[in-house]
């Protein structure tokens, strides 16, 4: 029978076991492992003492730091050495959990705890202080060496497009870390966890969206998910960054999380160019590349931006939910917002200023943290106070416009010293009232300065399109090298601004939970805002509460820009409740006492025109129109205001301004006519309105009509003088090429002149014929009637006169100049004034205007008319008015005979005829006809002789002059029939 094994004693085992793990050997023989180490003078010191040469726990630091500090040829240096003791103790562990013997298990597991344990400790005495250990040379890099251990802890299987962490990858034992970061003092590894952080922060400084920077991010989360490293991270001297030259761009590049929020797909200045270029990559010569591929790649980068943003938004969450990093993060929060104010302004200085991929990407963090409260029934909103914006010292808020106040009346309202202002400044205000008033800056400076970008950027590409054409028809009739030149140079930039496009469309337009999220955000946004003013109820209230007329404007007009933005990409809107967008808008589109901006109201309106049906292409829009209480009640009256109060924006280009936005109001109430309910509002409104807002609405119409046909129809003859100048090939080719480029240029912005102003003279005259089938009365008042008249037969002159030839057009259609169905119009709203004139006073007013008249017109329109086979009873009608009107003529004639000579105190001073109801203007107290400065102020509310305030109830009637006028037309009369 074979001998048994002797047993070995426990400190036999506890000998092997630590030789193995820190390779060392206290005895000197042959190893055939070259990593161990032989320590001949510790062993001597041991025999000196009487012990034994056997390694034990007692014995075990004391071996560790001998092995540590020799100088050992063969020997592993002591990071990596350290690190391979914790993984052999590891192993080691593994081995002992299979000894039978209980007790001597539990003495071993002891002993490869403490081994592990001074193996992580000695790796922070060394990585804290490299000259530990002199007879070791540290290696040359500069990153920490737990950096890769790190990386192998967090690492995937998808990080980044590169592939994985570099080659030779080193693995980590397991529990390591934890071990190495959780049981410390924080002095012990600050300094360990400050290099890890800047070496992170390196690892992504010029990485772009389609770079490796998952592994870092993970790592950064891995790192502050310890307290130690939370608290190492926020004091940190890049947290935030000091110093004299401190700016948006220096935070975002030397910042510790600043380079993260760097990763992005969009578009930075050269200088800070991430790599792999997104645009290059993705959308080269998009133009011939197939859709399956384009699509891949707005999957691709949609993909991986979704991945950065929850995992920044992980890493805020992180540090926000410990409370002794809270504080830390809002401060850098608030020192990006503030430090990057300038973004809002038109030109954006991209070196003094963080990139728009670091603000689009922390938009979208943000609003992950605003998610808590975006609920549908919002029911967190009141825990947003208002008085932030006044006191926060956190974000400057004060300086932005506000809806109404001036900065001086918000320094008054708040200088009043009283004690609940006081108590204002001292309060603590909840995070989600810090969150939500970031959020609307963070949006502001980021998500919708991109919509802005976009937009230019569109624009830029059109504009470089045109010019290339342009050029390219010129280089068919007459080559030149420049114009070669000129041509390769165009087709390069149009090559670089679309592959920009392509970045802002796959990062931002292609991403409908970005925009929905935002949506939800702006929803909260206008609740809260009306919640300001009382609620969703009309009338608003008389005078703008001060906590309203002080928010900043920035908060509406970037709900607004998103909802235009959103509206005009397909599905963004699915889903979304507008139900309170609409709500917001009626209340305050003609409202100046609460939004003071016109351009601000008329963005409103700009919604609105998204959302037509026939626009939109949505059924969900046309219930917001149909079937809403306030909109049945005010959206025809609140659009009827704003027409009239656009006519003075206070812009230097108010002028040209008013016509675009009162386009758009056009359109709209267009559309609105058709739907039964809303005409009936209209006319109710005609009714109650006669003398106010309707007069006002209609005299701003006639005018605009008047004015832009007028510029369309002088325009089109100096149009065709250009066309023949160029059609005349041989006279033409002889001018010089610079000459003829700028003619061209002429002929094209001419061209364009005439089609916009045609446009809306178009849309001017169709409201005036369809509103005048049922509105007649306002048309017919003293003050309205002679104006109305004249516009009609001027219109008739241009369309009918003798100098009708002068306007035929090659291609009328292109200029959207439509004669015949003007004329058809024109002729309507004759015949529709006509049927309502109960008085009979309008055949009258047709022949007083001594510019246009004469009883010709009427003939040649009935001829024109029948020609294109136009309705007959309205032909009859028209001739009877054109017969009425010659009637009339000639009855004038005889009274004005009659009257002879009219003394001069009689005649109204502007008109120079006779004064039925004489009024006397209070401050100049000139004597003039009531109609005649009624239609005055109609558009202007000044005394015309000396620029004074006037309005109609101001007017005093010169009764004793009124007497004196009849007085002298009796006894006219009288020597008439004597």
């Amino acid at each position: 029978m074979a001998s048994q094994k002797p047993q070995r004693s426990p400190a036999e085992i506890e000998d092997i076991i630590l030789r193995k793990i820190f390779l060392v050997s206290l005895i000197d023989y042959m190893e055939n492992d070259s990593r161990i180490v032989y320590l001949e003078m510790t062993a001597a010191e041991i025999l000196s003492e009487g012990k034994e040469l056997k390694m034990s726990r007692d014995l075990m630091e004391r071996v560790l730091i001998d092995r540590l500090s020799g100088n050992f040829s063969s020997a592993e240096p002591p990071f990596p050495y350290l690190i391979g003791c914790y993984h052999r103790a590891y192993e080691e562990g593994k081995k002992i959990s299979n000894m039978k013997d209980k007790a001597v298990r539990s003495e071993m597991e002891s002993v490869v705890r403490q081994a592990k344990k001074l193996a992580v400790s000695y790796c922070r005495i060394h990585l804290g202080n490299s000259d530990m250990f002199p007879n070791w040379e540290m290696s040359k890099s500069s990153v920490s060496p737990l950096l890769p251990l790190v990386f192998s802890e967090v690492s995937s299987s998808v990080d980044g497009f590169g592939g994985g962490s570099s080659s030779g990858v080193v693995n980590c034992p397991p529990g390591f870390l934890e071990e190495f970061f959780r049981d410390s003092d924080f002095d012990s590894l600050d300094l360990i966890l400050k290099q890890l952080y800047e070496d992170l922060r390196g690892s992504v400084l010029k990485v772009s969206a389609l770079g490796n920077f998952q592994q870092p991010l993970r790592a950064l989360l891995f790192l502050i998910s310890f307290p130690i490293g939370a608290k190492s991270l926020v004091n940190h001297p890049w947290w935030i960054p000091k110093g004299a030259y401190l700016n948006g761009r220096v935070i975002e590049m030397t910042s510790i999380l600043g380079p993260f929020y760097h990763v992005s797909a969009l578009p930075d200045h050269t200088i800070f160019k991430s790599q792999p270029d997104v645009g290059q990559q993705c959308f080269s010569e998009a133009s011939t590349r197939r859709p399956a591929d384009l699509l891949s790649s707005f999957t691709t980068i949609k993909t991986v931006m979704n991945n950065l943003y929850e995992g920044l938004a992980e890493v805020l969450l992180s540090l926000l939910k410990n409370a002794e990093t809270r504080e830390n993060v809002l401060e850098y929060l608030g020192e990006v917002i503030n430090k990057n104010s300038s973004r809002a302004h038109l030109q954006v200085d991209p070196i003094s200023c963080a990139s728009s991929g670091m603000f689009v990407n922390l938009s979208a963090v943000m609003l992950r943290l605003c998610e808590p409260f975006l609920d549908a029934n919002l029911t967190k909103r009141d825990k947003i106070d208002p008085k932030y914006v006044f006191n926060s010292t956190r974000l400057e808020l004060r300086g932005l416009t506000a809806l109404h106040a001036s900065s001086e009346e918000v320094a008054e309202w708040l200088g009043g010293e009283n004690p609940v202002k006081t108590e204002w400044k001292s309060k603590k205000y909840t995070f989600i009232c810090e969150c939500f008033f970031m959020t609307t800056r963070v949006l502001n400076l980021g998500l919708l300065k991109a919509f802005s970008d976009f937009k230019h950027l569109v624009q830029d590409i059109s504009r470089c399109e045109d010019t290339l054409s342009t050029f390219k028809a010129m280089q068919g009739q007459s080559p030149s090298p420049q114009l070669d030149l000129d041509i390769a140079r165009l087709e390069k930039e149009i090559e670089l601004y679309s592959q920009e496009k392509l970045c802002y469309e796959a990062q931002i337009l292609r991403d409908g939970e970005l925009l929905q999220r935002s949506l939800s955000f702006y929803r909260l946004m206008v609740v809260w805002l009306v919640g300001l003013v009382g609620g969703f109820k009309m009338p608003l209230p008389s005078t703008c509460p001060m906590e309203f007329a002080c928010m900043p404007e920035h908060f509406v007009e970037d709900a607004m820009e998103l909802l235009i933005f959103a509206s005009r990409i397909p599905k963004a809107l699915d889903g979304v409740i507008l139900d309170d967008f609409m709500n917001f808008i009626i209340m305050f589109m003609a409202s100046p006492d609460f939004v003071r901006n016109p351009y601000l109201r008329a963005k409103m309106v700009e919604v609105l025109n998204c959302w037509m049906p026939r626009r939109s292409g949505s059924s969900v829009t046309s219930t917001l129109f149909e079937g809403h209480q306030l909109s049945l009640e005010y959206l025809v009256r609140n659009l009827l205001k704003l027409y009239v109060d656009i006519e003075f924006t206070g812009s230097h280009t108010q002028f040209y301004d008013k016509f675009n936005i009162r386009h758009n109001i056009a359109e709209l109430l267009e559309y609105l006519w058709q739907v039964p309910s809303h005409r009936n509002a209209w006319r109710q409104i005609a009714k109650e309105e006669e003398k106010g807002v309707y007069l006002n609405f209609l005299n701003f119409l006639i005018n605009d009509s008047i004015f832009l046909l007028d510029e369309s129809l002088n325009k089109i003859p100096e149009l065709k003088e250009l066309e023949a100048e160029m059609s005349n090939t041989a006279e033409w080719e002889r001018r010089p090429a610079q000459e003829r480029q700028e003619r061209t240029r002429l002929f094209h912005s001419q061209e364009n002149i005439i089609r916009i102003d045609m446009k809306l003279a178009n849309e001017d005259v169709t409201m005036l014929a369809f509103t005048s089938e049922q509105i007649t009365a306002p048309f017919l008042l003293p003050e309205m009637v002679e104006r109305v008249a004249s516009m009609l037969n001027y219109f008739l002159l241009q369309l009918v006169g003798p100098q009708r030839k002068s306007l035929s057009l090659k291609d009328p259609e292109k200029y959207e100049f439509r004669p015949k169905q003007l004329l058809k119009q024109i002729v309507n709203i004759y015949v529709h004034l006509a049927r309502g004139d109960k008085e009979n006073i309008f055949p009258a007013a047709i022949t007083r205007d001594g510019r246009s008249y004469n009883e010709q017109l009427f003939s040649a329109a009935a001829d024109v008319l029948r020609r294109i086979g136009e309705d007959g009873r309205l032909i009859q009608e028209f001739i009877e008015l054109g017969a009425k009107a010659k009637l009339a003529a000639s009855e004038a004639m005889d009274a004005e005979t009659a009257l002879g000579e009219i003394p001069d105190e009689f005649l109204d001073p502007i008109q120079y005829t006779l004064m039925k109801d004489p009024v006397i203007l209070p401050s100049s107290r000139i004597t003039v006809d009531r109609p005649v400065i009624q239609r005055h102020l109609l558009s202007d509310t000044t005394d015309p002789f000396n620029r004074s305030h006037l309005t109609s109830d101001m007017l005093i009637p010169d009764i004793e002059l009124k007497a004196k006028i009849e007085q002298f037309i009796r006894s006219q009369e009288l020597k008439r029939h004597a």
